[in-house]
Formats: C-alpha cells, sequence, structure tokens
C-alpha cells in the first residue's frame, strides 16, 4: 500500500518536472524516426495480466521485400541510440506507473511470448509489478545472460523493501549517467529469450 503511494506520488512529481523534456523528445522522434513517436506493447505485468507498455520509439519501421521489418541494428540509428543511452526513451512508462500497471523499482516486463518458457522459479518475477528499473538493472542491464538476470529479478522479489527500492533508484541514475549495460555484447540490445534448455521448463 505504501509502495503503490509512493509510486504514484513519485510519478505524478516525475511526470510534471520532465514534461517539458518529453515534449521535446517526442518532437525529435517525429523528426529523426517518424511518426508515431510513441512504441506501444503488450506486456506482461502482476500475476502475468497483459497491460500496454509505453516507450519513445527508437528504431525505424524499415522493412525488405518481403515486407517484414529488417533486423534490429539496421533499424536503430544514431538518434535511437542517444534516447537509450540516456535512458529517456523509458520516460512515457511513468504513465504506466501512475495508472499501476507498473512500479518504478521491480523486474522489467519482458515479451509476451517468453511466459511460457520460463521455470516455475523464473515465472515468480511476475508476483509483482514489473518496474521501470530493477534488482537486474542495477546489477548488469541486457549486459548479463538471462539465467543471471532472472535470478536477480526473484531475489528482488524475495527481498523487496522501501530501502531496497531507494538503493536500486539512486543506483539507476548512476548507471544512467555512465551509460552502463546498455547493449549486451554483440547485440543491439539483447538477444532474444529462447526458453531453458537445462531446465524444467514451465
Amino acid at each position: 500500500m505504501i509502495k503503490r503511494f509512493l509510486d504514484m506520488l513519485s510519478s505524478l512529481i516525475l511526470l510534471i518536472l520532465f514534461s517539458p523534456v518529453m515534449v521535446v523528445v517526442a518532437i525529435l522522434v517525429q523528426i529523426f524516426i517518424g511518426s508515431p513517436f510513441l512504441f506501444k506493447q503488450l506486456r506482461p505485468g502482476k500475476n502475468a495480466k497483459p497491460f500496454y507498455l509505453y516507450k519513445f520509439r527508437t528504431m525505424s519501421n524499415e522493412r525488405n521485400g518481403r515486407g517484414e521489418f529488417l533486423p534490429d541494428e539496421y533499424r536503430l540509428q544514431r538518434f535511437g541510440k542517444i534516447l537509450r543511452r540516456l535512458s529517456l526513451d523509458e520516460l512515457p512508462q511513468l504513465i504506466n506507473v501512475l495508472k499501476g500497471d507498473m512500479s518504478l523499482v521491480g523486474p522489467r516486463p519482458l515479451l509476451m511470448e517468453y511466459l511460457s518458457l520460463y521455470s516455475a522459479d523464473q515465472a515468480r518475477r511476475h508476483d509483482v509489478r514489473p518496474g521501470i528499473t530493477g534488482w537486474a538493472q542495477v546489477n548488469g542491464r541486457n549486459a548479463i545472460s538471462w539465467e543471471e538476470r532472472f535470478k536477480l529479478d526473484v531475489w528482488y522479489v524475495d527481498h523487496q523493501s522501501l530501502l531496497l527500492d531507494l538503493k536500486i533508484f539512486w543506483l539507476t541514475v548512476m548507471k544512467v549517467l555512465r551509460s552502463e549495460g546498455v547493449n549486451q555484447e554483440g547485440h543491439v540490445t539483447m538477444e532474444k529469450f529462447a526458453g531453458n534448455a537445462r531446465n524444467d521448463v514451465r
């Protein structure tokens, strides 16, 4: 209850403070990447309940001759990389926090297609609201393996507290300022999760 109240209050204050920045980013996305400036996608929330996550677009809609999207490395242009490095693309998720879809701190909401691939233990990451930042993000972000990431997510679920959230929030600010862990080696972000080859799949 206290966490939810603080999420609402903090997201409202941050939305007001960052609204001029968000307007500028929206205009620049429209100019450099195109319309629409917002990216909207279904993601699993608490208890895997789907919700629409909002982000500023960082990739173009370029397609090949068969009408399929080009690989991410071709669609992620310089301006999109800057947005990701500074985490400015995540600002619209403050709206998700205000609505109650997300929390400021929690396991990141991943793709709906991953739900059937988690082990029973990994699926516990959905026992709490997903977050804009989380324990995995301040301990490697996209530069760690999926296995490590899920272990950190579940550790957060088991140890969450207001003090831990404040620590994660502070470490996130430091990570963003240093632009650490934005990409996984060899990928523009992180390779897709393909399941647990040696573990029991849920």
